[in-house]
């Protein structure tokens, strides 16, 4: 290795590094997911080192670029721009001096943490030797409690590693870790935070909207397109189902009680998604709903809609108020596509006063007078599918 220092950014994952056996498959998707979301930016070899990864920095690499692409990948715990020298103490003294006076500071600490053993130096050695020199130069005053500076030296088998700034990552597991998934994603506020919860757990996910077109107009699937291209940049590539509805609406609404045609609607809503998630290769669906947010989502109306399909049905926000919902919206660049204004299946021949308590054995009385299977087929060949990457 060469003795002047090389710029790196030095990945941490967290999540991924109690998975046991699995281990290497979990940072290999990750790996995997780096690449993608750095795609388009000048940039080394990414590779996995000691438990973190390094993405090697060439001198025209644009920091603040990839800084922001890290900053969304699922998996990373933090980063950080750092430095490697080799393993030896002079050129840690060296680096560490080099790191340390860009910054502005009256007073420090160093945190050295030996992963490699055969140093010859244990952690707490490092720290007062590099201590010493840094206020030798510096004149500040060491502080092992809340300094304004902290020094990190990671000292590996390949190198060793210094820095001062982490910068935090998502956390969660990398996309694509799981399995897949089809998410009910409508053009409001709940179900893009949903899609996005579920992503953090590793999940890939597939989209069905559904629309009411010509009783609506195209608000709504232009703001679901917008919302999968802003989800997109967590997963790289997705797959947008989009569903014409009105037809088994017009169905419902003649023929069963006012009460019960949004239970009927979701219920319907869920058979067409199942039959999605089969052609997607996908083991569960996803919601947005938050229970006694809304009427429909009463525990009662709940378990009579998930009774319509035999996949699990994932409701990350079922114990989230709407305050909590709309801070992640915001975080995560989906509230102001969602708050556009817009006309969805959910606002034409819904009653003015749904059933609250749906009762189970009334639904299924009710339902096969509908005769809705020819219209859920015909729903299906008129769905239309967009592919959307990042």
């Amino acid at each position: 290795m060469d003795a002047a220092p090389e710029r790196v950014v030095l990945i941490h994952y967290h999540e991924i590094g109690l998975k046991g056996r699995n281990r290497g498959r979990f940072e290999r998707q990750l790996l995997t997911n780096i690449t993608h979301a750095l795609k388009g930016l000048t940039r080394g070899a990414v590779r996995r080192l000691s438990g973190r990864i390094i993405l090697e920095l060439p001198p025209d690499a644009r920091i603040g670029a990839i800084r922001k692409r890290l900053a969304d990948v699922f998996g990373i715990a933090n980063f950080s721009e750092a430095v490697r020298v080799p393993n030896a103490i002079e050129p840690i003294r060296a680096a560490a001096w080099e790191v340390v006076r860009q910054e502005d500071f009256r007073s420090f600490k160093i945190a050295a943490r030996r992963g490699d053993k055969n140093f010859p130096l244990t952690s707490e050695e490092i720290n007062r030797d590099v201590g010493a020199h840094v206020q030798t130069l510096s004149g500040a005053r060491v502080k092992l409690d809340d300094p304004d500076l902290t020094c990190y030296i990671e000292v590996a088998y390949q190198g060793v590693f210094i820095y001062t700034r982490k910068t935090p990552g998502p956390g969660g597991l990398p996309v694509g870790a799981n399995e897949r998934a089809v998410s009910l994603l409508s053009s409001g506020i709940d179900s893009p935070v949903a899609s996005y919860k579920t992503m953090k757990r590793g999940v890939r996910l597939s989209f069905v909207h559904f629309h009411s077109q010509p009783y609506t107009n195209r608000s709504s699937q232009r703001n679901t397109e917008e919302l999968v291209r802003v989800l997109t940049r967590y997963q790289y590539r997705s797959t947008l189902y989009l569903v014409p509805f009105v037809e088994i609406q017009r169905r419902v609404m003649t023929h069963a009680p006012p009460g019960y045609r949004v239970v009927l609607y979701r219920r319907v809503m869920l058979r067409i998604a199942e039959a999605i998630a089969e052609r997607e290769g996908a083991q569960a669906l996803v919601t947005g709903e938050s229970i006694g947010q809304v009427a429909s989502q009463t525990l009662s109306n709940i378990r009579a809609i998930e009774e319509a399909t035999p996949l699990p049905l994932l409701r990350p926000l079922s114990g989230d108020n709407k305050e909590e919902i709309i801070d992640l919206a915001r975080r995560i660049g989906t509230y102001d596509v969602s708050i556009e204004p817009y006309e969805d299946c959910c606002t034409v021949f819904v009653p003015r006063h749904p059933e609250t308590r749906a009762n189970l054995n009334t639904v299924r009385e009710i339902e096969p007078k509908l005769d809705l299977p020819p219209l859920i087929d015909q729903a299906l060949k008129a769905t239309e599918v967009m592919t959307v990457k990042y």
